[in-house]
């Protein structure tokens, strides 16, 4: 049966102005980073994506190198979107990156004109798209010239192969060299992504001024510390969970989950019940406290992890004196 959307979808999520831009990110996007490669099962991440945007994420975010193997959630996300997603194109944000490793060879990484060009093409092909919303440096070249890279970024615009252009993971200082390229360019830089979560915090010594100054909008990756800001590991490591598990590209190994994060983690997760909400819940609210982030990158394994996920939205204030407890857990 065709898929049909939720016709009440918009009534469902809050949506935040990015930057100075014309556009609007719903306050939690979906990500591909894991679960949707080849190794995964393909009519779930049709079921995650097909939830996500019937409570109104209309945000997919995506990168050449997300699988694995890299380049296959692209692939599969691909296939759902012709099956699913073609007839709704003008209602997502489609967005994909490029900057880490992706094929063999100098021509295959980092920030060169040749490279970024070259990717995005493949992306495209990859995802049956004409073009993407926003593409993304994924992260700063230390031997490139900031100049090229942008200057690449500018391009890509004027091909008509992206609407808009983010960069990731720069800190404040290039991240303000790259938007002030940017703007001499003619094409300005949409929306940043860096992470930042509870366990990672280096985003607000500096980099959200800067984006505020600036008019760009902030999206956030990894803000449940890749699950273990979640229940998952309350009682340990689970036999399911991505520490148990060879995912590489980035995943969470089992060595990251100390019995110090751990006891943060249940301290944490105290005062999200006092406050009605779910760790998971809580952690994103955290995040979104702060009118400067456009949006967070939710990732998820499970349909049902959507549905607890959203809660988030219907209270992210804090009194003082929980997010003194909060700094107080985290020290």
């Amino acid at each position: 049966m065709a898929y049909l959307a939720d016709p009440q979808r918009y009534q469902k999520m809050e949506y935040r102005r990015c930057g100075n831009s014309g556009i609007k990110l719903p306050a939690v996007s979906l990500g591909l980073w894991h679960n949707f490669g080849h190794i995964d099962d393909l009519e779930n991440a049709r079921s995650v994506l097909r939830l996500a945007f019937d409570n109104g994420i209309t945000h997919f975010d995506l990168a050449n190198n997300y699988g694995p193997p890299p380049g296959s959630a692209e692939e599969n996300f691909g296939k759902i979107f012709k099956d699913d997603f073609q007839r709704y194109r003008d209602e997502l944000i489609i967005s994909t990156k490029a900057g880490w490793g992706m094929w063999e060879g100098p021509y295959g990484d980092w920030g060169s004109k040749k490279y970024l060009v070259a990717s995005l093409d493949q992306s495209l092909k990859r995802m049956g798209l004409n073009y993407v919303d926003i593409f993304y440096h994924h992260r700063p070249d230390p031997e490139t010239p900031l100049e090229e890279t942008m200057t690449a970024l500018d391009l890509i615009v004027r091909q008509g192969k992206a609407l808009y252009i983010g960069i990731s993971s720069y800190q404040p200082e290039e991240a303000a060299r790259a938007i002030d390229i940017l703007n001499q360019l003619g094409t300005p830089c949409l929306i940043h992504q860096p992470k930042y979560s509870m366990f990672e915090r280096w985003i607000e010594n500096g980099l959200l001024d800067v984006l505020q100054s600036e008019g760009v909008g902030c999206i956030t990756f990894s803000s449940l510390a890749q699950g273990l800001l979640t229940n998952k590991y309350l009682k340990g490591i689970p036999e399911d969970s991505r520490a148990a598990s060879l995912r590489g590209n980035g995943a969470l190994e089992e060595d990251q989950i100390t019995e110090e994060k751990l006891s943060k983690i249940k301290d944490l997760n105290i005062l999200a019940q006092e406050r009605g909400q779910t760790l998971a819940q809580m952690a994103l609210a955290w995040v979104l406290k702060d009118q400067r982030i456009t949006s967070v990158v939710l990732g998820v394994s499970k349909p049902e992890q959507i549905t607890d996920s959203l809660e988030c939205i219907k209270n992210y204030q804090f009194s003082e004196d929980e997010l003194m407890r909060i700094e107080s857990i985290l020290k």
